[in-house]
């Protein structure tokens, strides 16, 4: 397990605008039943995690067996979505368990937001140099 931090570069989510389009894009391995490597987008902005429902359903989940509903706000307000709790692997670090809401929708990236991305890991920004870094979070 890495002691510091891990760098990665910032990725152009459009080839048409790839200066303008640049982001956060994190790899890491979603588990569920099955284990499914994606790109996720940190969001500082994002209150919860979201799973796209591809994804989802990659992962080994079941729409109707999933009870708990979260609502979504902004974008994704109209969207259904169910909670459900991944285990993710971030480069070398120990695996961490993620809720996510799991929207009925494919048209985002995965989403790391506040609730819980944030609080298993410290992230630096770094966007003039199109890096950021990110370590697991220290507690008091």
């Amino acid at each position: 397990m890495p002691a510091t931090g891990q760098q990665f570069s910032f990725l152009a989510r459009s080839s048409e605008h790839a200066a303008g389009s640049l982001a956060p894009m994190l790899p890491l391995t979603l588990v569920g039943g099955r284990s499914v490597p994606a790109l996720g987008l940190l969001d500082t902005g994002a209150a919860v995690n979201v799973l796209p429902y591809a994804i989802g359903v990659s992962l080994g989940f079941d729409w109707d067996q999933q009870s708990t509903v979260v609502q979504l706000s902004g974008n994704l307000a109209i969207a259904e979505a169910r909670a459900v709790l991944v285990s993710a692997v971030v480069a070398g670090f120990a695996p961490v368990r993620l809720a996510f809401a799991w929207a009925r929708v494919d048209t985002v990236p995965v989403i790391l937001g506040q609730i819980n991305f944030f609080l298993e890991f410290d992230v630096c920004f770094f966007r003039a140099r199109q890096i950021f870094e990110i370590r697991p979070a220290q507690r008091p």
